[in-house]
Formats: C-alpha cells, structure tokens, sequence
C-alpha cells in the first residue's frame, strides 16, 4: 500500500468513518432526526459505495493532475468537506483547506464524480451527514515543496531544500486512532457558552506531530466559536504524544489535520 493510499485512510479514521467511539459522543435524543438537518456526528457513519478501500481506490485512480500545477511544482493536500445526503448522493461539496487553485478544483471534481454512499444513520433513521476528506496530490518523485497536510518531510538543514516524500510509516496515535477519539471524548469539557447556545459540530484542527511524538503548532483552521475551538486547542495540548512518522528508520515532522467532534 503506498503512502498516499495510507495517509488517505488515515483521513478516513480521523473523519470519523472507522471511528465510531469519536461519533457517539452522548448522543441522547428521544426524537427522530429532522429530515433537513446535517450531522457531524452520527450513530452509523456513513459508508463509501464498495467500503474505505474501494473509495481510495477510486481518488487514486481518477485523478487527473493539472498540467499547469505539475509545471508549478504544486502538490499536497486538499482537504475537501461534502455532505452524504439521505439517498446516498454527494452534495454541498467544498474545499475548507485549499492547496492551489488548480488541484482544488480538481479535488471537487473527484468528489462530485464519486459513487454514491451509504448514507448515515442516526436515531432509528436515516439521515444526512457532513464528511471531511483528504485528497493529495504528489508529483512523482522527490520535487522540492513546502510539507503538506499529512506528508512528512524528509530532515534539512539550514539554507537546504525541504523536500515531500513518501513516509515508510506515518504518524499515528498511541494505541490506534480509536483510542486517541476515546481519550479526546473523556477528557473533552463542553463550554458554557455553547450549552447555552446549543452549539454542536465538528472543528477541523491542524497540527505538527513533531520526531518526538508531541503535538506542536496546534491551531483551529475551521472554527464554531462559542468556546468550542478553545477547548479543542486545550485538548489536543493535552493529548498523549504520538508515534512519529518514520523516513528510512528515521522520525520526521508530520503536518495532520483531525476533527475534534463536540455534541450535545
């Protein structure tokens, strides 16, 4: 399996797809769901048509790189949010951490053309759900780039090229991404003020997973105010460290982007 096919899945279990113990956060309600509400977190995420594999497959498979962007030397990661509605069918998609222009669309363009899902369901029902997902794009070979989201860079000196490579392991939580959800549900403190206001979701956190394993340049890049970004910043500050990625035996950075999922 190839780095980009790993770090795709990665995306996948951080999205809340393989991480059911990250989308039952105390879900309490009495009621059936609203047909027109979207949820970030659900009971049963919803699937990809064939399963995560197949969908990988699919982006790999059917992206087409732009000329004018393999010129540029642009490569990394875009992160791409849509959501599965009841049918099954992609909607609202868009890009919440562009890359460049050119492979942005391209990102959206892979999206909207992807087979229909297996749409979430939530309280007895089928309902409609917000997913987030990393799309890279990596220039064959070792061009010189600035690390993207979830690609590790190989170690530089001063005044050298930093250069994107393919990591022999990325970085991953100690004990599974599974745990890593669960430790972020038990130690998460919801915020008076978004109890007050009833605010729920999903904020879309970046951060460095340095050689050591700590989390370092912790910041919200899609915030829902109310306290609740605070307290994602908090939580991951206090998270346990990582395995680091490796590159020839050796740990490198790693840039990752994670949702800290809040609900009611």
């Amino acid at each position: 399996m190839n780095y980009y096919f790993r770090f795709l899945l990665l995306g996948l279990l951080s999205n809340g797809i393989l991480a059911p113990a990250a989308a039952q956060q105390k879900l309490k309600y009495p009621k059936a769901p609203p047909a027109s509400e979207i949820y970030d977190a659900v009971e049963k995420p919803a699937q990809p048509a064939g399963g995560l594999e197949a969908f990988g497959q699919y982006l790999v498979e059917n992206q087409q790189y732009p000329t004018a962007a393999l010129q540029a030397g642009a490569q990394g990661t875009v992160t791409v949010t849509f959501v599965i509605e009841r049918t099954g069918s992609i909607s609202n998609v868009a890009v919440v951490q562009p890359l460049h222009p050119l492979l942005d669309v391209e990102a959206i363009r892979l999206i909207k053309a992807a087979p229909r899902w297996t749409p979430a369901q939530h309280r007895g029902g089928v309902v409609r759900q917000r997913v987030t997902v990393p799309i890279s794009f990596q220039i064959p070979g070792d061009a010189p780039a600035a690390p993207a989201a979830g690609t590790p860079a190989a170690p530089s000196t001063a005044g050298a090229t930093t250069q994107v490579v393919s990591a022999d392991q990325p970085a991953r939580p100690v004990g599974g991404t599974e745990a890593f959800f669960e430790w972020i549900q038990q130690n998460q403190k919801y915020p008076a003020l978004a109890l007050q206001r009833k605010v729920e979701g999903r904020v879309m956190m970046e951060f460095i997973i340095e050689k050591d394993g700590s989390l370092t340049g912790i910041k919200p890049i899609k915030p829902l105010g109310s306290g609740l970004d605070e307290e994602a910043v908090r939580l991951l500050k206090a998270a346990p460290k990582w395995e680091p990625a490796l590159y020839k035996g050796q740990p490198v950075k790693q840039k990752m982007v994670l949702p800290v999922v809040f609900s009611l």
